[in-house]
């Protein structure tokens, strides 16, 4: 990522639009000043290019906003949905670069641990890669303050079970679509994990806000240019290709 040249301060950004269509759920919010205006969210199962800008432009209608009141755009870019990403990172892009307004690219796997911020211990955010694969990285929340653990990853599994076995007894919390699909699977590894309850098991706008803000105070907002998607692995068509050219 590359970061502007004049690096802005929280204080300075008052309204931030984002987006997440990372997943099947799809969403958008506007934070400003520090407070949540509105969140629009939809789990319906229909395409994200149908619904996200229409959705949009519902929020900033109902908020008497405007796409150049944002001072700053967000976004899920990765993990997640290969299409999905590339539809809110593009739809982002798009604004940004008709406002010429800078950008705050979310790992998805961050966002998704602030929906359980609140919650004292271990978070493990899942998203369902198929094959037995997830997305996941480990957070450590204490006191409403969130610590990354460790970086976004493309893993077995069994390797993520690996992982987190050394806070074996301390409260560890799933979030994300893996998470109620795997948890009797950690279960079985001798795991003690808890489920996010409902609508926090998906990832949010709000979340996204919410980490766009700590991007701006470490000064890594960027271009709209300079926005790209984070997959962390091949898209599947390209995965089966290798696999069939190594076959010979």
């Amino acid at each position: 990522m590359t970061p502007l040249q004049t690096q802005a301060t929280e204080d300075d950004i008052l309204n931030i639009l984002a987006l997440d269509t990372s997943s099947r759920a799809a969403s958008c919010a506007w934070l400003e000043n520090g407070n949540l205006r509105g969140e629009f969210f939809m789990n319906a199962e229909i395409k994200h290019s149908q619904t996200i800008m229409p959705m949009v432009s519902a929020l900033l209608q109902s908020i008497g906003r405007e796409v150049t009141d944002a001072d700053l755009f967000a976004v899920s870019n990765g993990p997640g949905s290969f299409t999905g990403l590339r539809i809110g990172v593009s739809a982002i892009k798009g604004m940004a670069m008709a406002t010429g307004k800078p950008c705050a690219p979310v790992s998805t796997l961050h966002s998704l641990a602030i929906n359980m911020l609140s919650v004292n211990g271990y978070i493990v955010p899942i998203m369902d890669a198929r094959g037995g694969q997830v997305y996941s990285a480990v957070f450590h929340a204490q006191g409403r303050q969130l610590t990354r653990v460790c970086e976004d990853m493309a893993v077995h599994i069994d390797d993520l079970c690996k992982i987190i076995k050394p806070y074996a007894g301390k409260p560890i919390m799933l979030v994300g679509d893996g998470a109620a699909p795997w948890w009797d699977y950690f279960e079985k590894k001798g795991l003690t994990v808890d489920v996010a309850p409902g609508a926090l098991t998906h990832q949010r706008a709000s979340s996204v806000c919410s980490a766009a803000l700590e991007i701006v105070v470490d000064g890594k907002e960027i271009d709209a240019a300079a926005l790209d998607t984070v997959y962390l692995r091949l898209p599947q068509a390209e995965r089966e290709r290798l696999n069939k050219s190594a076959q010979g």
